[in-house]
């Protein structure tokens, strides 16, 4: 979800300006992908990389992980929305720690939308971290990428099968480095705060034009 922070100083403003109008897209997505029908939506919300920015930044950004997650509750619930977060989630604040896993509770039995959250996630320290899990587990006696899985934050999460980035960056930026080793990858200029259910139908329609192969050779194209 790129471009909060360019949002803003386009209207000089503070960057944390831009990510609380981020918040509003969030919203206006997760009802979109709640119509449409998406089973899953993984939001990369903060990054392992992220502490690196301006210390006031980073303060706002855990004020906004305090305190949305209890503003949002009554909707992601009306709207039958579980919330799962993936990441390495016992390393934040707190505050923002306590915030989200109440809302994971309160979720838990929904049976709509799945929205994972990645907070303080990096696609090399999800690897890392399971591959710590593995030598821990003497019970792994043959390692195959089926049951690798298993040991990644969230096994219940599939692989994405697209990938949408906003912002104009064209990276993935150690975002689920081993669950998009097939996604179909799409790219916007589209600021976050920008980005809206029309913005979210041309990736969908796109995406709805490509052939996925997975290796495999059609004889006939």
């Amino acid at each position: 979800m790129d471009g909060n922070g360019r949002w803003a100083r386009r209207r000089n403003l503070p960057r944390y300006f831009g990510h609380k109008k981020g918040i509003e897209s969030v919203r206006k997505i997760v009802r979109a992908c709640n119509d449409l029908g998406v089973k899953y939506l993984t939001l990369f919300t903060f990054s392992t990389e992220n502490w690196q920015r301006p210390k006031r930044e980073v303060q706002e950004l855990m004020r906004l992980l305090s305190k949305v997650p209890k503003q949002e509750e009554p909707e992601l619930q009306k709207n039958n929305i579980r919330v799962k977060i993936i990441g390495r989630i016992d390393d934040l604040p707190e505050a923002p720690r306590k915030s989200l896993l109440n809302l994971v509770a309160k979720t838990a039995n929904n049976t709509g939308l799945t929205m994972a959250m990645a907070i303080n996630y990096g696609g090399r320290q999800e690897i890392v971290d399971a591959c710590k899990k593995i030598t821990r587990a003497s019970k792994v006696k043959d390692l195959t990428e089926d049951n690798f899985k298993n040991f990644l934050y969230d096994p219940e999460l599939p692989d994405p099968d697209l990938l949408i980035r906003t912002g104009g960056e064209k990276r993935i930026s150690n975002f689920l480095l081993y669950q998009l080793a097939y996604t179909e990858l799409y790219f916007t200029e589209t600021l976050w705060p920008d980005f809206n259910k029309e913005e979210l139908l041309k990736a969908i329609e796109d995406f709805s034009k490509r052939k996925r192969r997975f290796g495999r050779v059609y004889e006939i194209e």
